[in-house]
């Protein structure tokens, strides 16, 4: 709790570690209770965990979805701010997009959820480890993460970060960890710790926690500054010998919303499948989203790694 603490610049007494973000996310349809004449502004292309919570919840409550699709060479984040009116209810989003790795303004978003009223729900599992973040300048109200990916720990383990007015209501699900001390064994009273410690449901996966603090240690002794540094380097090489080979980048290098740890290249001459199955067999992993190559960039990777990228990505 101390070292994500430090990563994404809050408080430990409003941390949870928990076994996944899904298992947050799928309480906020439920902890947050909008209504019929409510509106839920979400991606349409986000991930499956960020979005599916509120579409099992609009099928027997009736609130409105509002799905905002991303486009090329469009600001997301002003397709979603041309959708929150005096309805809103919740806005809930990831902070870098998975498949595109579209960069947020959340700044831009939390003035626009004040002024109407509305939640604002960031999950920064894809940029947590990668790009600098001060949940404390961002204000948002809830703030969720995976243990894995740029984090560079095992699955089993997660977090997530709540607001101090989010902290006042009471968990959705109630797990036998979630009391002020856990090893007090009353049955019949309901003790919950007034932190967001309550949100622990139950024994952890140690190896996993253990896991992921090894993996804070080392990504605080780098620097999260640095470890972005890294990745502009990286994508700025890559970028530099992409022209000529016939692929592009989903999001210029010099929008605003790009992220240099995530580049998804399009290519309508090449087969993505047929590309994809050549580069796993070359020891070049990477993932194919959106009809689209999903390149990842994490500060383990090097410029020999971008080298051999591309020597695969031009072969027919």
């Amino acid at each position: 709790r101390m070292q994500i603490a430090k990563l994404i610049d809050a408080e430990e007494n409003n941390i949870a570690i928990v076994s996944s973000a899904s298992e947050i996310l799928s309480q906020l349809p439920s902890l947050l209770s909008p209504s019929a004449t409510n509106r839920i502004v979400l991606v349409s292309t986000d991930f499956p965990a960020v979005t599916r919570p509120w579409v099992a919840y609009a099928e027997s409550n009736n609130c409105e979805l509002c799905f905002v699709s991303e486009e090329r060479c469009k600001n997301l984040t002003e397709q979603i701010l041309a959708n929150i009116n005096n309805r809103t209810s919740a806005v809930c989003i990831s902070y870098v997009q998975f498949a595109s790795g579209t960069r947020i303004d959340i700044g831009k978003l939390r003035r626009a959820t004040d002024k109407v009223g509305a939640k604002l729900i960031v999950d920064i599992t894809q940029a947590a480890g990668a790009i600098p973040i001060s949940v404390n300048n961002w204000e948002a109200d809830l703030v969720v993460c995976s243990g894995y990916k740029w984090l560079g720990g095992h699955g089993g383990v997660a977090f997530a970060w709540f607001s101090n007015a989010l902290l006042e209501l009471q968990p959705t699900w109630i797990g036998w960890f979630g009391g002020v001390d856990p090893f007090d064994m009353e049955a019949t009273q309901l003790k919950l710790s007034n932190t967001a410690r309550k949100y622990t449901q139950s024994t952890l996966s140690y190896i996993s926690v253990t896991g992921l603090n090894a993996a804070l240690d080392q990504i605080l002794s780098l620097g999260v500054n640095n470890i972005f540094d890294h990745s502009v380097k990286l994508a700025d090489f890559l970028i530099s010998k992409l022209q000529g080979i016939g692929w592009e980048q989903f999001r210029k290098s010099d929008d605003l919303e790009f992220s240099p740890h995530i580049i998804s290249l399009l290519n309508s001459n090449q087969n993505l499948q047929t590309t994809f199955n050549r580069l796993l067999k070359n020891n070049v992993v990477c993932g194919i989203r959106n009809d689209r190559i999903r390149i990842s960039l994490a500060h383990y990777n090097n410029s020999d790694d971008i080298s051999s990228l591309l020597q695969h990505l031009h072969l027919k």
